[in-house]
């Protein structure tokens, strides 16, 4: 398995992803603000957009929203992972997991490991990629997890 850093070069086409590849990119630091922001447009429950009353639930203050972190994780992956690539979109993403809560002050980033590829029996111009794709904050453990599925053109049709 090798890793890639914030300065790889980026997978354009479906034959540039590698089963087993590793990239490691983005950051994004959370603020209060921004977590209230989401929450009171998304989801509105106390923990998410009141820092008095969330001290006293669960998990002992303002978090952010499951769905903020997919939001922040889809913007990193869009800047630094799949906005210049031949990519048709995805038609969905599965096992999606909030395995820690995202507080004020934390620093994500994205990890993406390949974990297989194939080009399309009914479409041979396109290529289909899963990967697992976990969040991680500045102590690099998982916040969140999910298994993607990507559709790229194929660079080399044969």
């Amino acid at each position: 398995m090798t890793l890639a850093s914030a300065t790889f070069e980026r997978p354009i086409f479906f034959d540039d992803y590698v089963e087993g590849q590793v990239y490691v990119f983005g950051k994004t630091v959370v603020s209060q603000d921004e977590i209230i922001e989401f929450a009171r447009k998304y989801d509105p429950q106390s923990f998410h957009i009141d820092p008095v009353l969330a001290k006293s639930h669960a998990y002992g203050g303002l978090i952010a929203s499951g769905w903020h972190s997919c939001a922040m994780v889809m913007r990193m992956m869009t800047d630094d992972f799949i906005s210049e690539s031949a990519s048709l979109g995805s038609p969905g993403v599965d096992e999606i997991r909030w395995k820690k809560p995202v507080r004020p002050g934390d620093t994500l980033r994205v990890r993406v490991e390949i974990l297989k590829t194939r080009v399309s029996q009914t479409k041979s111009d396109r290529g289909i990629v899963i990967s697992q794709v976990n969040a991680e904050n500045q102590d690099l453990e998982t916040i969140m997890s999910m298994k993607t599925t990507g559709l790229f053109l194929v660079k080399d049709l044969k």
